[in-house]
Protein backbone atom coordinates (compact mmCIF):
# COMPACT_ATOMS: atom_id res chain seq x y z
CA UNK A 1 0.00 0.00 0.00
CA UNK A 2 1.08 3.35 -1.08
CA UNK A 3 2.10 6.26 2.03
CA UNK A 4 -0.62 8.52 0.75
CA UNK A 5 -3.58 5.84 1.30
CA UNK A 6 -2.00 4.39 4.42
CA UNK A 7 -2.56 7.99 5.87
CA UNK A 8 -5.48 8.19 3.99
CA UNK A 9 -6.61 5.20 5.96
CA UNK A 10 -5.60 6.48 8.97
CA UNK A 11 -7.25 10.20 8.42
CA UNK A 12 -10.59 8.05 8.10
CA UNK A 13 -10.08 6.11 11.60
CA UNK A 14 -9.37 9.24 13.37
CA UNK A 15 -12.78 10.78 12.68
CA UNK A 16 -14.41 7.19 12.75
CA UNK A 17 -12.98 7.56 16.55
CA UNK A 18 -14.31 11.06 17.56
CA UNK A 19 -11.14 12.61 17.08
CA UNK A 20 -10.52 15.74 14.97
CA UNK A 21 -7.73 16.16 12.83
CA UNK A 22 -5.06 19.23 12.72
CA UNK A 23 -2.52 19.74 10.56
CA UNK A 24 -0.30 22.85 11.99
CA UNK A 25 2.96 24.22 11.76
CA UNK A 26 5.38 24.93 14.76
CA UNK A 27 8.07 23.29 16.00
CA UNK A 28 6.58 19.95 17.53
CA UNK A 29 6.00 16.32 16.57
CA UNK A 30 2.66 16.07 16.89
CA UNK A 31 0.21 14.36 19.44
CA UNK A 32 -3.19 14.23 21.16
CA UNK A 33 -4.85 16.91 23.26
CA UNK A 34 -8.25 17.83 24.77
CA UNK A 35 -9.43 21.28 23.72
CA UNK A 36 -12.84 21.67 25.26
CA UNK A 37 -14.87 19.10 24.89
CA UNK A 38 -13.00 18.07 21.58
CA UNK A 39 -10.62 15.04 21.27
CA UNK A 40 -7.44 16.83 18.69
CA UNK A 41 -4.71 15.32 17.08
CA UNK A 42 -2.52 17.58 15.76
CA UNK A 43 0.48 16.72 13.43
CA UNK A 44 3.20 18.72 12.23
CA UNK A 45 2.30 19.71 8.29
CA UNK A 46 5.78 20.19 7.16
CA UNK A 47 6.15 16.33 8.16
CA UNK A 48 6.95 14.00 5.50
CA UNK A 49 4.12 11.16 4.66
CA UNK A 50 5.95 8.17 7.11
CA UNK A 51 6.22 10.93 9.81
CA UNK A 52 2.76 12.08 10.25
CA UNK A 53 1.63 8.10 9.23
CA UNK A 54 3.97 7.70 12.67
CA UNK A 55 2.63 10.38 14.97
CA UNK A 56 -1.36 9.37 14.05
CA UNK A 57 -0.22 5.67 14.69
CA UNK A 58 1.22 6.13 17.95
CA UNK A 59 -2.14 8.33 19.14
CA UNK A 60 -4.15 5.54 17.79
CA UNK A 61 -2.53 2.71 19.37
CA UNK A 62 -3.62 4.21 23.29
CA UNK A 63 -7.39 3.96 22.08
CA UNK A 64 -9.10 0.92 22.51
CA UNK A 65 -8.79 -0.45 18.97
CA UNK A 66 -11.43 -3.06 18.72
CA UNK A 67 -13.38 -1.02 15.69
CA UNK A 68 -10.25 -0.13 13.94
CA UNK A 69 -10.25 -1.65 10.50
CA UNK A 70 -7.53 -4.33 9.89
CA UNK A 71 -5.78 -1.83 7.07
CA UNK A 72 -5.83 0.45 10.06
CA UNK A 73 -4.30 -1.88 12.82
CA UNK A 74 -2.18 -3.50 10.67
CA UNK A 75 -0.78 0.46 9.17
CA UNK A 76 -0.12 1.09 13.40
CA UNK A 77 1.61 -2.42 14.32
CA UNK A 78 4.14 -1.99 10.88
CA UNK A 79 4.38 1.14 12.63
CA UNK A 80 6.12 0.51 15.94
CA UNK A 81 3.18 0.43 17.60
CA UNK A 82 0.48 -2.58 19.32
CA UNK A 83 -3.13 -1.48 17.97
CA UNK A 84 -5.71 -1.13 20.76
CA UNK A 85 -2.42 -0.36 23.39
CA UNK A 86 -2.85 -3.89 24.07
CA UNK A 87 0.68 -5.64 25.59
CA UNK A 88 2.37 -8.41 23.70
CA UNK A 89 1.46 -11.97 24.73
CA UNK A 90 4.44 -13.21 26.78
CA UNK A 91 4.34 -17.40 26.66
CA UNK A 92 5.68 -19.21 29.37
CA UNK A 93 8.70 -21.76 28.25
Amino acid sequence: MKKQKKLEVLEKTVGENGYKLRYEKGNFLGGDCRLRENNIIVVNKFLPVEGKIHTIARVLSKLDGSDFSDEAKKIIEDSGFTAGNQLPLIENE
